[in-house]
């Protein structure tokens, strides 16, 4: 009767996940390389899941880690803006640290079951202004700090154009799909690793990664430079492909 008594008092509670066990549902459920880059792919993603397992375990949201990684990132935007030289090059850092982040609130989203609209909506815009507040930043940079000619503060202000058409486009394209085919417009397969390796240059951590050449302008600006006219071209040839895209779906929502 004593030792009846004892055990209906003991509520018996589920195990609590180790950060390893952690780690390997969030692979499990990893999304399709499918419109990805090598790093973002490869590495990107991994080091998002490392600090979304970290995250869960200290009972963080995911707008929490959406918050703490613009806060990186917007650190990184300062740097390139205020400070000259190799401490310029500290920027890179911070900025891919903020973009591991930015891989981890959705992961850790759907480790809790799934994201929100306002998570959403905050992740877009927190983005939006990070992509163009680095390349502005960028040609605030040159234009305080450097010796360059003046003609190079095109390249920036170039970027800015093509990154912002970026963005949009893809936010866009994401949404007529759905409008579209509805769910069917979520399922993606993988793609070739050759591929996601073409690509990089397209990658916005290579961007981060390129910036450690800060402290020698003439390196980073011609660097830089081929990123913008790579980027330019990629959004030239995925516009006519885009399109084409849209005429085709023109053409099924009508039957």
């Amino acid at each position: 009767m004593h030792l009846g008594a004892e055990q209906s008092d003991v509520s018996v509670s589920a195990p609590v996940p180790t950060y390893r066990e952690t780690v390997r549902r969030l692979a499990l459920a990893q999304k399709s390389s499918k419109g990805g880059q090598a790093y973002s792919v490869y590495v990107n993603r991994r080091l998002g899941r490392l600090a979304a397992a970290a995250a869960h375990l200290l009972a963080l949201t995911p707008n929490t880690v959406t918050v703490i990684s613009a806060a990186f990132s917007f650190a990184g935007v300062a740097v390139i803006a205020l400070a000259g030289g190799w401490g310029a090059a500290t920027a890179a850092p911070l900025l891919a640290l903020g973009y591991a982040l930015d891989a981890a609130d959705g992961q850790l989203a759907r480790l809790r079951g799934g994201g929100s609209l306002a998570g959403e909506w905050l992740d877009h815009m927190i983005d939006s202004v990070k992509i163009t507040a680095v390349h502005l930043a960028l040609l605030v940079h040159v234009y305080r700090f450097t010796h360059l000619d003046t003609k190079w503060l095109l390249v920036p202000l170039g970027f800015t154009i093509v990154a912002v058409a970026l963005f949009f486009a893809q936010l866009l394209n994401e949404q007529l799909r759905q409008q579209g085919f509805g769910a069917r417009a979520a399922s993606a397969g993988r793609v070739s690793p050759l591929l996601l390796f073409l690509k990089l240059p397209h990658d916005y951590g290579i961007l981060c990664w390129t910036l450690l050449l800060l402290g020698s302008p003439p390196a980073m600006i011609r660097v830089y430079s081929f990123l913008f006219a790579f980027n330019a071209a990629y959004l030239a040839l995925a516009l006519v492909k885009w399109f084409r895209e849209m005429r085709a779906l023109d053409a099924v929502v009508r039957k």
